[in-house]
């Protein structure tokens, strides 16, 4: 299972909500590029880079962190937040990004994330699948929809889709572990490669989404927080 540490970006800062909840905005490193640094020194090799700004907005806005990060580090980055148009999704790839991750607009234009998949191939591609009470949420988790979030994936793996970020608002920040009936519907009802995300809160968390068979788990707070170092996800990796 790949460990993928979060930055989460606020107005160029490293930050992070709880719930999806920016009133509950905390700052942990001004410098992002900092952080992303100290991941790869400890032997990280992917990273979970969000525009939170540009994921309230209609079109990326922190670009220029991702090519800082992408430019300075050797680091694997999937790049989400505010990617809504085919010049979102070019200004990604040419500031480095690896990946792309489409969630609002897989709801609200799924041609457009369709044609992204035929352009540029399913390994680049990645479906956002965050909800909230299993509803789909969107527009950096401001918006629910009436779509189920395994009808979604589904819906998205007929098309080709074959790697999901799977995120339960609920849990996100809060540090009391993850979603794991959710997972397990998922990865028995799909074929998709999984990447857990939000509720981390331990080692323990971490062995359990293996366990269920997650491609990957994204962390955020819990390193922040300190309740996982980034020694254990060393020696994890």
């Amino acid at each position: 299972m790949r460990i993928i540490p979060a930055i989460d970006i606020i107005e160029g800062k490293c930050v992070r909500l709880t719930k999806g909840d920016y009133n509950t905005k905390k700052i942990y490193n001004e410098n992002p590029l900092e952080v992303a640094q100290e991941f790869e020194a400890n032997g990280i090799q992917y990273l979970h880079l969000v525009d939170l700004d540009g994921a309230k907005s209609s079109k990326i806005v922190n670009y220029k962190v991702l090519e800082e990060i992408a430019s300075k580090t050797s680091l694997d980055i999937d790049f989400g937040g505010g990617i809504k148009s085919n010049e979102d999704v070019k200004i990604a790839f040419e500031s480095g990004a690896n990946q792309i991750t489409g969630g609002s607009i897989a709801v609200k234009n799924p041609d457009i994330l369709i044609n992204w998949l035929s352009t540029y191939g399913s390994e680049r591609i990645i479906l956002g699948a965050d909800c909230k009470n299993r509803r789909i949420t969107t527009h950096g988790w401001m918006q629910t929809s009436e779509v189920d979030v395994v009808d979604f994936i589904k819906d998205y793996e007929e098309v080709g889709i074959k790697n999901v970020i799977c995120t339960d608002v609920a849990k996100d920040g809060m540090l009391q572990g993850v979603s794991l009936d959710l997972y397990k519907e998922i990865l028995s009802k799909t074929d998709i490669n999984l990447i857990a995300s939000g509720g981390v809160a331990n080692m323990n968390d971490l062995f359990t989404l293996k366990e269920i068979g997650c491609e990957g788990a994204i962390i955020g707070k819990a390193i922040y927080e300190e309740r996982i170092s980034l020694k254990e996800l060393q020696e994890l990796c």
